[in-house]
């Protein structure tokens, strides 16, 4: 059974083929990112996002037929991003490839953006086993899931105001940064002094499982506001102390979740579950508690096809059927517990 994905729910164009057991993996991806187009304006141009989808998909698509060796009569079943995202964008993906089915006469499996990511580690090496618990940290989303198979979803925190990778991102203009904020900001973290800014750790002991992010950004402006013009090691200090504390409270809850369910695997998903200090003190956290963590390769933390690929496949491993392509609709705002 062989599955082509299609993501187009942002500012990245994926397109791949992945093949379930016994027909290879995945066989081949191709990515185009819409970053320096957008750094213009300092964040993504709804517009400009959906207009260049549909510039990319075709050349994407080739590419990887190329890559895999596969004609387009072999896809067996096409899978694409139908929520939640830029509504111009989704619909993009989601009428290519409608149409391309149609005209290969074989299904199509809409999915949720989130389950990609969730569900992405699955494409390493050393891949987690169900069930397992599943942080999600992205620009958009800071949730933990109880995952108990493909499909099976339950909520056990969330964040209350911003994300993650929304703080990461409104820091990082704050620091006179260059969109994306979140890497840049990353990287100024690391020639910073540990420890040299104290900022609050929101929620830390609040005894659920629920962020907030919001507080920790003021905290930085209030900080920068008292500072005046910032020199470069200042700037360097302030990022690396926001890096700290919100390092320390996704490891800390996420760890608090799995000892909660009494599982010991832990899944990291998403663009922030790229940043190594995230990795790196989760790595020395669990092992003190004997749980595994495990992460997708970093070229499958962003958004990609191979992703929306592989989750297409899942889906009809576990009899969860696509449907007859024609008829579609997109999915902006979708709930995550809500896609099973």
């Amino acid at each position: 059974m062989l599955v082509l994905g299609i993501e187009s729910s942002c500012d990245e164009t994926g397109v791949a083929l992945y093949g379930s057991v016994g027909d290879g993996g995945l066989l081949a991806h191709a990515l185009h990112s819409q970053v320096r187009m957008h750094a213009e304006y300092g964040g993504v141009v709804p517009e400009l996002a959906s207009r260049d989808h549909i510039g990319r998909l075709v050349p994407l698509l080739r590419q990887v037929l190329a890559a895999s060796g596969c004609s387009l009569a072999r896809v067996d079943a096409i899978a694409y991003t139908q929520g939640p995202g830029l509504a111009g964008a989704l619909l993009v993906g989601a009428a290519f490839a409608e149409a391309l089915a149609t005209a290969l006469a074989v299904p199509t499996l809409p999915v949720h953006h989130l389950e990609g990511h969730l569900l992405s580690p699955l494409l390493s090496a050393r891949p987690p086993r169900f069930p397992f618990v599943a942080l999600l940290v992205s620009g958009g989303h800071s949730q933990l899931m109880r995952v108990s198979g493909v499909g099976e979803y339950e909520l056990l925190g969330e964040t209350l105001d911003d994300a993650a990778g929304e703080a990461f991102d409104k820091t990082a203009k704050l620091l006179g940064l260059d969109y994306p904020g979140g890497p840049a900001l990353a990287a100024l973290a690391d020639s910073g002094r540990p420890g040299r800014v104290k900022l609050p750790r929101p929620m830390l002991r609040s005894g659920d499982l629920d962020f907030s992010f919001s507080g920790l950004k003021t905290a930085v402006l209030t900080r920068v506001r008292e500072l005046g013009p910032l020199d470069d090691e200042q700037r360097a200090d302030i990022a690396c102390g926001f890096q700290e504390a919100i390092v320390e409270v996704l490891v800390s809850k996420a760890l608090r979740a799995v000892r909660a369910s009494g599982l010991r695997q832990l899944v990291v998903a998403g663009g922030v579950g790229a940043n190594r200090e995230l990795r790196r003190q989760l790595d020395v956290r669990a092992a003190r508690s004997r749980i595994d963590v495990f992460y997708p390769e970093f070229e499958f933390c962003t958004d990609n096809g191979a992703m929306i690929a592989l989750a297409g496949a899942l889906r009809l491993q576990a009899g969860l059927v696509g449907k007859a392509p024609g008829a579609f609709a997109v999915r902006p705002r979708w709930p995550l517990t809500g896609a099973g």
